[in-house]
């Protein structure tokens, strides 16, 4: 396994003297998590306030209006939130994506293709 493709994360640490792994650099670490967190409160809160404000919160203003003869709050309660997750789920992805290239641990194999 210590071929031309085996990376860190594959080979196993081999000490002799039995101490601890040498200290790497794990400030990328953190930045990615810190993308990856801030990324995940924000879809959370549009999530939150889409299902819970406009379905619970703010329904009765909301059912003034109709569209297609349906109240909207009734809408937003029933279908609404339920579109804005799955769309959430694709902006994550899509996302994280960009945040895995920036940070190099895409899944992704040398011509650009998923692995």
């Amino acid at each position: 396994m210590e071929g031309k493709g085996a990376s860190m994360a594959d080979t196993a640490y081999e000490s002799t003297s039995g101490g601890a792994p040498p200290e790497q650099d794990n400030s990328w670490r953190e930045r990615y998590w810190k993308k990856n967190l801030r990324l995940m409160i924000v879809l959370l809160a549009i999530w939150f306030t889409v299902s819970f404000g406009f379905g619970v919160l703010l329904i009765e203003p909301l059912n003034a209006i109709e569209i297609l003869g349906f109240p909207l709050g009734l809408w937003f309660a029933q279908q609404g939130s339920i579109y804005t997750f799955v769309i959430l789920i694709l902006v994550y992805a899509l996302w994280m994506d960009r945040i895995d290239d920036e940070f190099g641990v895409s899944e992704r194999n040398g011509d650009g293709e998923r692995a």
